[in-house]
């Protein structure tokens, strides 16, 4: 029977588009039809330019230790707290479609649902990164993508930019030992890597460094096995993240803080402050403070995972930034990516909308939700009743002296720019030397000549017999060398 031969009133609309005859053409006026290409043709949002590829999950935080005498965050306020969290893990060079097992660092980002509004705590598995001027940012990044003439990754290009940059080397032997292609998401940790402030009633504060430690246990694939995920399940780390929770195995990290006084961090021996540099847990040892744990799968990809937005610059009160200039530059720039690729209004959304009700003179813009409120006036000081600043939730004011002259003011690359990597190197096995001189030299060996004898002389600086064994590897591979 021909679909014209079916009584009217059971051709259904979703399945069938109104044409001019049975082998006639389809008509412009069959609304549902263009209303439904219409929609699917706008299903796609702009990709994040960094962490692109991700999963998350939804859990709660719990205080397990006091520290309400260090700041008044009030999810902080007291043991046995818990405030309900939304956690997105990622890759961070890699697009959309990319192996979750790539040698890359891991986004560790923590949105916590306070009484007192978001607190977003956006980090990654390493505590430092590759460079610590915000103005770098978008040319280090550049490296990690596509070339512009081939479309093609390039390793020209990344190490090109290490060799003149050997502040991310730092990072770099992180990212070639095995801690580079961590076992999914549930076993590496996590960092904030920044210092923050915690900051109490009366102003005063403490510098702190978040760690979020696996009670998992630390898991790290080899090169070769990476390679053969990357291959055979791409999609390795989120589905092993999914499908722990759906079986009821929650993972969860224990949360610590490092903690300096004001004094303390000045005359530290590093610049706490310069984010290629990690704090000594030997002077500064871990003191615990909570664990998060996840237990709940989100119901939506798109909804919860992908239109999730997070920004350092989201802050409750007890919890404010530092001078790192690093910081100080995603402070604007993760809002603003997020208002590019979500719209102006994207903290309406439910996965990023606070807790606490939020009233304010913001109106308009595209995808505004609920009342755009409603007849209350859209500024402020006004008579007429609209929202006005009453200190229930506020910024607490810490004070600290910073003054300078006002210029570009360059870091000079010094010897202690090498020590922190020379022992990490030291620290590491004999095995994990080995590994870390295999893959990074296996991966400079793509590179242009005059980038391999670039970057040895660094190597060397770092640690002699670390810089001649990865040498010595180049000059196999390639007699020119």
């Amino acid at each position: 029977m021909r679909s014209t031969d079916v009584p009217f009133n059971q051709i259904l609309k979703n399945q069938t588009s109104q044409t001019a005859g049975y082998y006639g053409p389809v008509l412009l006026q069959d609304f549902h039809l263009i209303d439904k290409l219409a929609h699917f043709d706008r299903e796609r949002i702009p990709e994040r330019v960094v962490h692109a590829k991700g999963a998350g999950a939804h859990g709660y935080f719990e205080v397990t230790k006091d520290i309400s005498h260090l700041t008044c965050a009030k999810f902080l306020s007291e043991v046995g707290k818990r405030t309900p969290i939304f956690t997105r893990f990622s890759t961070v060079g890699g697009e959309l479609g990319s192996a979750d097992t790539a040698r890359d660092p891991r986004g560790f980002a923590v949105k916590f649902y306070t009484e007192e509004g978001n607190w977003d705590m956006v980090g990654n598995n390493t505590p430092i990164f590759f460079i610590r001027d915000p103005i770098k940012f978008p040319d280090f990044i550049h490296t990690q993508k596509r070339d512009p003439r081939t479309h093609l990754k390039n390793p020209d290009m990344q190490w090109d930019f290490w060799s003149y940059v050997p502040e991310a080397l730092h990072q770099v032997m992180i990212l070639f030992t095995n801690r580079g292609t961590p076992d999914g998401y549930r076993h590496m940790h996590g960092y904030a890597s920044h210092t923050l402030k915690l900051v109490k009633e009366d102003g005063s504060f403490h510098y702190v460094k978040w760690h979020f430690r696996t009670d998992q246990g630390i898991k790290n694939f080899s090169a070769a096995e990476a390679a053969k995920l990357e291959g055979s399940n791409p999609d390795y780390a989120t589905q092993d993240l999914f499908e722990a929770i759906e079986r009821g195995d929650h993972p969860s990290w224990t949360v610590y803080l490092q903690i300096l006084t004001e004094e303390e961090a000045l005359n530290y021996k590093y610049n706490i402050f310069d984010v290629t540099k990690v704090i000594s847990k030997k002077d500064f040892p871990l003191q615990e403070v909570g664990r998060i744990v996840l237990d709940r799968n989100p119901e939506n990809y798109f909804a919860e995972v992908e239109q999730a937005a997070f920004s350092p610059s989201h802050m409750v009160p007890g919890i404010a930034p530092s001078p790192d200039r690093m910081l100080q530059g995603r402070l604007f720039s993760y809002p603003d990516t997020q208002r590019h690729r979500l719209g102006p209004n994207y903290l309406q959304l439910p996965i990023n909308s606070s807790l606490l009700p939020i009233r304010n003179h913001q109106r308009d813009g595209p995808m505004v939700f609920g009342t755009n409120g409603g007849r209350q006036p859209n500024y402020e000081p006004n008579s007429f009743g609209g929202p006005q600043e009453n200190n229930a939730v506020r910024e607490i004011d810490s004070q600290s002296k910073l003054e300078g002259l006002v210029g570009r003011h360059s870091y000079e690359l010094t010897d202690v720019d090498f020590e922190q990597p020379r022992a990490l190197f030291n620290l590491l096995s004999a095995s994990e030397q080995q590994d870390l001189i295999d893959n990074i030299a296996g991966n400079i060996s793509k590179a242009q000549l005059v980038f391999q004898r670039r970057i040895v002389p660094h190597l060397k600086r770092i640690d002699q017999d670390y810089g001649s064994r990865v040498e010595a590897v180049l000059k196999k591979a390639n007699p020119d060398y």
